[in-house]
């Protein structure tokens, strides 16, 4: 994932002096994986800070999440609703708040506050996955509108749908076995990259 956004995103291509970029994660996997992509993203010098404001008890994740704070990545006690301050203050978001387990909660909160927030902001998104309030299948049902779309593992079938600047797909360690299981007819991967923009 940070691969893909330093393909989307490279440092000398942003606007601001300072390469900040907000991950907001939500409380299930996708949001875990905003929290590794958040670690990765400082590994590269990007400088992320993070909202997570429902954090899970599973323990995989808090180790995601001291992770993270060890790293001194900063965290957010709360969203900016005045999306002008998050447009001026960060180069991009990247969005980890529900991904494919949308169903789970779009009207919930705090899922529904942030997403109303970020429907509203003018710096490029980047949603992990499937873009938060989007159907897995039927695509865009009143969600996000994100500038990048990376694909974990595969395209879900929403990504039809996706009318943004770049789609990737983060899939080259998946399984033959399930490759073959669920036909997945996946891009090759040159040289030794992770990703691979569709």
């Amino acid at each position: 994932v940070p691969v893909s956004s330093h393909q989307a995103f490279p440092l000398p291509s942003l606007p601001r002096k300072q390469p900040t970029v907000l991950v907001v994660c939500g409380p299930a996997q996708n949001g875990a994986i905003g929290l590794v992509c958040a670690r990765h993203l400082r590994i590269f010098d990007y400088e992320p800070t993070i909202f997570y404001p429902k954090r899970s008890p599973d323990p995989l994740y808090r180790d995601f999440t001291t992770q993270c704070e060890k790293m001194d990545i900063p965290f957010l006690s709360y969203l900016p609703t005045e999306v002008q301050l998050i447009n001026a203050a960060y180069n991009a978001v990247v969005d980890a708040v529900l991904g494919a387990e949308a169903e789970a909660g779009e009207g919930k909160e705090p899922c529904a506050a942030i997403l109303a927030t970020l429907k509203h902001v003018r710096i490029p998104i980047v949603s992990l996955d499937v873009p938060s309030g989007w159907d897995v299948e039927a695509g865009n049902s009143g969600g996000i509108s994100p500038d990048v779309l990376v694909s974990l593992s595969a395209p879900k079938q929403c990504a039809r749908h996706f009318l943004g600047r770049q789609h990737f797909v983060a899939g080259r360690f998946l399984p033959y076995d399930m490759q073959k299981k669920f036909e997945l007819n996946l891009p090759e991967y040159p040289g030794t990259e992770c990703v691979v923009a569709l």
